[in-house]
C-alpha cells in the first residue's frame, strides 16, 4: 500500500514538474518574442528620430537660399511638434498606440514631402545647392530607412503575435499578461506609404 502510495505521489509530482517547465519554456518564448518586438521598435524609433532630426537642417539651409514661404515651413514644424506629443510605452505596443503614432508620422511626412516638392518647383535655383543636395539625399535614404524597420517590426509583431494567440501558448500569455502588439499599416487616405520623391 505505501508502495503505491508512493508511486502516485511521485507521478503527481513528475505530472507538475513537466508542467511547470512547459510553462516556463513557453513563458520565456514569449518574453524572447516581446524583447524582439521591442528592439525592432527601437529601431522604427531610430529612423523616424533621425528624420525629426534633418528637419531643422532642411527648414535653415532653406531659409537662408530662398525667401521661402513661412506657411510650408510652418506646416513642417507644426507636424514635426505633434509627433512629439505622441508617446507610445513600448512595453505594450497598443494597436491605438502604434496606429496613433503611425498617423503623426504619416502627417508629418506628408507635410515634408510637399515641403520638398513646393521648394523645387518654385526655387529651382536650390537643387543646385550642395546643402540642399545633400539633404535630399539624406531624407530619401531615411525614409527608405524607415519602410524597411517598419516592415521588420510589423514581422516581429506577427511572429509575436501568433505565439501570444496560439494554443496552448494562449493560455500561458493570458496567465502572465502577454497582450496582442499593434502593427503599422498603410495610411487610409493612400495605397503606399510616403515616398518623398525629388525631382528637378
Amino acid at each position: 500500500m505505501k508502495k503505491k502510495s508512493s508511486i502516485i505521489i511521485i507521478s503527481i509530482v513528475a505530472f507538475v514538474a513537466i508542467v511547470l517547465i512547459w510553462g516556463i519554456s513557453i513563458n520565456n518564448s514569449l518574453v524572447k518574442s516581446d524583447e524582439n518586438v521591442q528592439q525592432a521598435w527601437s529601431q522604427v524609433e531610430n529612423v523616424y528620430k533621425r528624420r525629426m532630426d534633418l528637419i531643422p537642417q532642411l527648414v535653415e539651409t532653406v531659409k537662408g537660399a530662398a525667401n521661402y514661404e513661412k506657411s510650408v515651413l510652418t506646416e513642417v514644424t507644426n507636424a514635426r511638434a505633434g509627433v512629439d506629443q505622441v508617446k507610445v510605452d513600448p512595453s505594450t505596443l497598443s494597436e491605438d498606440q502604434v496606429k496613433a503614432y503611425q498617423q503623426a508620422q504619416d502627417k508629418l511626412g506628408k507635410a515634408l514631402a510637399n515641403s520638398i516638392k513646393v521648394t523645387v518647383e518654385r526655387y529651382p535655383e536650390l537643387t543646385a545647392t550642395k546643402n540642399f543636395a545633400e539633404l535630399q539625399q539624406q531624407l530619401e535614404g531615411t525614409e527608405n530607412r524607415i519602410t524597411v524597420e517598419r516592415s521588420k517590426f510589423n514581422k516581429a509583431v506577427q511572429e509575436y503575435n501568433t505565439k501570444v494567440r496560439r494554443f496552448p501558448n494562449s493560455i500561458i500569455a493570458g496567465i502572465c499578461g502577454f497582450d496582442k502588439k499593434g502593427y503599422f499599416t498603410a495610411p487610409e487616405e493612400a495605397a503606399e506609404p510616403v515616398d518623398v520623391k525629388f525631382e528637378f
